[in-house]
Formats: structure tokens, C-alpha cells, sequence
């Protein structure tokens, strides 16, 4: 007869796998790739000037995620760690000449005839846009290390959503080629290797099943930050009722 298994103490910890399980739960539940605005884009039904508030607005969240980075940084007290993080602010920033994420981006600007320069000055951002990224960055800056890496585990569910929209792009639209969607080729390298290190790292240090809930309630939050600024777009320029202050069609075009 077998003996009965044993009964988990009071507190302890589902296994690892039962929590990484659970983590990529939330991303087939809540990952903005299920988001209406996405599936439009991806599908070809964007007309140009939703491209381009798309690609204004986004740059606000690319802008500031060597930020939340550099923010995230100043707290750690574990060199290992910090070498392993910057990285991803080279990947963002680049070099002082040439490369990085933020640069590839205003390529993307260029290609849908925004002028670069105005999009880097983020003047055409919506409000509901700027509350949703700043507060992101403010999360990784104030709470704890396990919560900060965790809300950057978005990263598992990103390459797939990378491969659709460079399928979708490349098909449905004339400003799509190698150049303009170089941010979302690089990316397909890059997130997996993030994914890697920051995946292990929370599912080493959430270690009791309190830890568990917060670093599972850290990583909602973060898909809330990204579907709602796919809310914020669909509400301004699919339904029309853009915010005073939000870049309207026809203003920051390359001559």
C-alpha cells in the first residue's frame, strides 16, 4: 500500500514548475496580443494614422524602459546581478553613434512619415499613456527587487507577438521592410535571452508562496500597464476622441 503523500507545511511554496505554470497563465490570459488594437494592426485594418499614433505613443513606453532599467540598477546590491541587467539597457540605449532599441524605433517613425524628431520630443503623447508607462517605471524604482523583475517577465509571451506583427506588417503594409521593422527582428533575439536569465531568477527567489503571490500579481500588473495603453489608442483613434494635448493626424510629418 502506498504511503500517503506528504502534507505541504503551512505557507510553503507550490513546486517551481506549479508556479512558472501559473506565470504563463497570465500571459494567455492577459498579454495584450489578445487586445483588439493589436489584432486590427497585425490584420492590415490600420489606417495610416493610426499607425503613426500607435507608433508615437509606444515610443513613450520604448523611451523609458532603459529608465526603469537604469532606476531598477541603482537599488541592486548584487554585482552579479547588475552585470547581468545592463545589458538590457545597451540593447535600449546602444552605443553613442549607432545601434540600441530607442534608435531602431525612430527608424519605424521615419518609415511611417513622422519626423523623428518630434516623436523623440514625446509632445504627442496621450495623457493615459504617460500615467500608464510612469508608473510602470515607478513600480520597478519603489517595490521590492522579486516584484520589479517579475513585472519584467512580460518578455516570455513578447516573441510571438514580435513574429505576428512582422508577418502582419510585412503583408498588409507599404512602409513594412527590413529597416522598419529592425526593432522587432532584434527583439526576437533579445527577449528569449532577458527571459532566460530574469525567468529563473524570480522562480529561485519566490521561495514561499507568499513571494509566489507577489511576484504573480507583479507580472498582472504589467500586462494591466500594456493593455491599457492599447485602450488608450483604440479610445482615441479608433473611436476618434482624441485628448487635448495628443498628437493629432497631419501634425510631427517628415516634409
Amino acid at each position: 500500500m502506498n504511503a500517503p503523500a506528504p502534507i505541504p507545511a503551512a505557507g510553503a511554496a507550490p513546486s517551481r514548475e506549479a508556479f512558472e505554470a501559473r506565470l504563463r497563465r497570465i500571459g494567455e490570459e492577459r498579454y495584450h496580443d489578445l487586445h483588439p488594437f493589436h489584432r486590427r494592426l497585425h490584420g492590415g485594418e490600420c489606417s495610416p494614422d493610426e499607425v503613426r499614433a500607435w507608433v508615437i505613443n509606444r515610443w513613450h513606453y520604448q523611451s523609458r524602459i532603459p529608465m526603469k532599467d537604469a532606476a531598477f540598477l541603482s537599488r541592486v546590491t548584487d554585482a552579479d546581478l547588475r552585470r547581468r541587467w545592463r545589458s538590457r539597457i545597451e540593447d535600449h540605449d546602444g552605443g553613442v553613434e549607432e545601434g540600441g532599441g530607442i534608435r531602431r524605433w525612430l527608424a519605424l517613425a521615419r518609415a511611417v512619415g513622422l519626423d523623428p524628431d518630434y516623436v523623440e520630443s514625446g509632445a504627442g503623447v496621450m495623457p493615459a499613456m504617460r500615467f500608464a508607462v510612469d508608473a510602470y517605471v515607478r513600480f520597478v524604482r519603489d517595490m521590492p527587487l522579486l516584484d520589479a523583475v517579475a513585472a519584467s517577465l512580460t518578455e516570455m509571451f513578447a516573441p510571438k507577438i514580435h513574429a505576428e506583427r512582422i508577418e502582419g506588417l510585412l503583408k498588409h503594409y507599404d512602409f513594412a521592410d527590413e529597416t522598419s521593422l529592425a526593432y522587432f527582428r532584434k527583439r526576437l533575439a533579445e527577449a528569449p535571452k532577458d527571459v532566460d536569465f530574469g525567468l529563473n531568477w524570480v522562480l529561485d527567489h519566490a521561495d514561499t508562496a507568499e513571494r509566489q503571490d507577489a511576484a504573480a500579481a507583479a507580472l498582472i500588473f504589467k500586462t494591466d500597464v500594456l493593455w491599457a495603453q492599447l485602450d488608450a489608442l483604440w479610445h482615441g483613434y479608433v473611436e476618434g476622441r482624441i485628448p487635448p494635448g495628443a498628437w493629432r493626424p497631419g501634425g510631427g510629418m517628415l516634409p
